[in-house]
């Protein structure tokens, strides 16, 4: 027994350094953003060499707005930007990319993490391209809200198009990322959603006057061990994965082998989002063609 207290006495700075994931009201909160604050950025003023200010727009709910546990070291690129849900200025990229609270305090932060969206950014960006990245997604968010009309689609087309006058001479708008479905998955809504998931993208290539803007979709998780839950799961992902065979110009990657959570059986650890983002990356590449 001693020396078992010994061990356990030995080993309690290593399990501090191993940040999990609390409760909260029940469900499992993100451990919120290390300091410091975000830094400022200014697309007109990138890093010499850099010829292209490339915008990708994240759009979504939870899973795209990500809850994996955040590096202790925030991301310093300067060719890596995103835009503050909050103030609409440009950052440097760090995680939580849908950081909705204070930039300099944190100050109002939700349980946002890391989603897909930094890793896809680190993949793409080049010697001569940086990345913007148009953070919209929202927790719980159903797919009826990115309808036209509907606050979450105008609010994105806004952002997008605020973004799009940010850097003249250089800005490309290039892509969307899309993580969303869980909020739909169920009797009643799948006869629908593709219908509705066709529409968002043929919307959004209108409104932003770009008819063959790049899509990524990607598969939502299959961790539920309800089996009618986990049927409708299934049959969400194979809408998403029947996307590119009915609308050009799109892809959807399949992460249905992606089954590290943070605990919950929904949201995607840290390591599966970081993966889903480079195989977003690795989709979005054939379809925008040349650099």
């Amino acid at each position: 027994m001693h020396r078992l207290c010994l061990f356990l006495v030995a080993a309690l700075p290593l399990l501090a350094q191993q940040p999990a994931p609390a409760k909260r009201g029940g469900k499992i909160a993100t451990p919120p953003p290390t300091q410091p604050p975000l830094q400022a950025a200014d697309p007109a003023q990138l890093p010499e060499g850099v010829e292209h200010f490339d915008l990708i727009l994240l759009l979504g709910q939870s899973n795209m707005k990500g809850r994996g546990v955040m590096p202790d070291t925030p991301k310093r690129d300067p060719r890596l930007l995103m835009m503050h849900l909050r103030d609409d200025h440009w950052y440097l990229a760090r995680h939580p990319l849908h950081l909705t609270g204070d930039a300099q305090t944190f100050a109002g932060h939700d349980n946002a993490g890391v989603g897909p969206g930094l890793a896809f950014a680190e993949q793409v960006v080049g010697d001569g391209t940086a990345v913007g990245l148009v953070p919209c997604a929202v927790g719980g968010s159903s797919i009826l809200l990115w309808q036209k009309g509907a606050k979450l689609y105008e609010n994105a087309v806004r952002r997008a198009r605020l973004a799009m006058a940010s850097a003249p001479g250089k800005v490309r708008l290039r892509g969307v990322l899309w993580l969303q479905g869980e909020a739909n998955a169920n009797p009643q809504e799948l006869p629908q959603h593709a219908a509705r998931l066709r529409a968002l993208v043929e919307n959004l290539r209108a409104d932003l006057g770009q008819p063959k803007l790049p899509f990524i979709a990607c598969t939502i998780g299959e961790m539920n061990e309800d089996p009618a839950r986990l049927a409708d799961q299934k049959a969400m992902n194979q809408i998403l994965l029947d996307l590119p065979s009915a609308v050009p110009g799109t892809a959807c990657v399949d992460a249905r082998d992606l089954r590290s959570h943070i605990g919950d059986r929904v949201h995607f650890d840290t390591a599966a989002q970081e993966e889903m983002g480079r195989r977003m990356a690795a989709a979005w590449r054939p379809l925008v063609g040349s650099p």
